[in-house]
């Protein structure tokens, strides 16, 4: 370059307060770590800029996995209850001016001593206790060691002052009297005297006996199975087989009593579907357009209804429990129900003792089987 020539440079002229900004250097990545984090030897701290960036896509899930999440993923009645203490615990909080979510331990130790305050039952207060847990961010769930130990003390005071209702079990002549009210030239009358008798011999509960489906009973000369798909002690849905041994006595024959009703619903045009049906006073099939959740399907209620209302004089209130007529004794592991033990074979008087120990899958001796 001579002495002449002359160095161009690209500027821009600007005014005094527009100078470029002063970038300033980005501060040292913060260690992302926390109780929980195990480093091996030679490892740097993770810092924030290791992280992932997660975007909208990361968060959101689809129309049908919404719906799954919103009707699926919880039985309708947990969820509904879920809801209720959910609503109850905000409101107190409110009432209280603390926050409800994410909440404290405290709050949560505080709502559970004004539960044993306000004398709710300690499965009530239990079933409060996992709802709050449950509707709490996954790491911000309050801890469980006080309330827990406040409610065990007071499991204690509640069995001595509250008797427990069970409802009576169904014996022999009991359950001779509310088959002898079904009338069997009708429809009800076939229907209840087969609801009893499967009810009865396989110790269901009634929303059990509302989810058969006709493809479900399976009768033979010598017994009637029934494939219960799902339970409460079944949540998988994995299914259970229960065979009901026939009975010698005609009146409380299951193998005759559903082959009946299985002819009633022929009858009736029903070929699939639910095989306990809700029927109008004369024997008809009742309109089921309004029943959304189950359709063809009764309800618990209705199958304990049918049960009170075929109950002797006096008896119907008595029988108002979970397990509607079925209440009968816990079983013991090995005991069949029927006064003899697993290796006593032999007809046994009454006849619907012996034929399956529920849910054990542990079969007794069937006296009308083959040997």
């Amino acid at each position: 370059m001579t002495e002449d020539a002359v160095e161009v440079v690209d500027a821009e002229l600007v005014n005094d307060d527009h100078l470029p900004a002063i970038v300033t250097p980005a501060p040292n990545a913060r260690p992302t770590v926390d109780r929980h984090t195990i480093l091996y030897p030679g490892q740097n701290l993770p810092a924030e800029a290791d992280q992932p960036t997660y975007t909208k896509r990361d968060l959101y899930v689809s129309e049908r996995t919404k719906e799954r999440l919103e009707s699926q993923s919880a039985p309708k009645n947990t969820s509904a209850n879920y809801r209720s203490q959910h609503n109850q615990f905000a409101a107190w909080c409110t009432e209280q001016g603390r926050v409800a979510r994410p909440c404290t331990t405290a709050t949560y130790v505080e709502y559970v001593a004004h539960l044993i305050d306000a004398g709710r039952s300690p499965n009530a207060i239990n079933a409060a206790m996992s709802a709050i847990r449950t509707w709490m961010p996954e790491d911000k769930k309050p801890g469980t060691k006080q309330a827990q130990g406040m409610l065990n003390e007071y499991k204690k005071t509640w069995a001595k002052r509250t008797a427990i209702r069970k409802a009576p079990p169904v014996t022999d002549d009991l359950l001779r009297a509310m088959v002898a009210t079904c009338d069997l030239r009708t429809n009800g009358g076939r229907r209840d005297r087969c609801m009893l008798l499967l009810g009865r011999g396989a110790r269901n509960r009634r929303i059990e006996l509302g989810d058969l489906s006709v493809a479900d009973v399976a009768v033979d000369d010598d017994f009637v199975t029934l494939h219960i798909r799902s339970s409460k002690t079944d949540q998988e849905a994995k299914g259970e087989h229960t065979d009901i041994p026939a009975d010698l006595d005609p009146l409380l024959d299951p193998v005759a009593a559903v082959r009946d009703w299985l002819t009633a619903l022929h009858h009736l045009g029903v070929r699939e579907g639910a095989f306990l049906r809700a029927l109008t006073s004369r024997g008809t099939l009742q309109s089921r357009a309004v029943a959304r959740e189950r359709g063809d399907y009764v309800t618990g209620d209705a199958v304990n209804d049918w049960v009170r209302g075929r109950a002797p004089q006096g008896r119907g209130e008595e029988l108002a429990a979970d397990h509607g007529a079925w209440a009968a004794p816990r079983r013991r592991a090995g005991h069949c129900g029927c006064g003899r033990r697993p290796d006593q074979a032999g007809p046994v008087e009454g006849g619907l003792g012996g034929a399956w120990t529920p849910w054990r899958g542990r079969p007794c001796p069937n006296p009308w089987g083959p040997s």
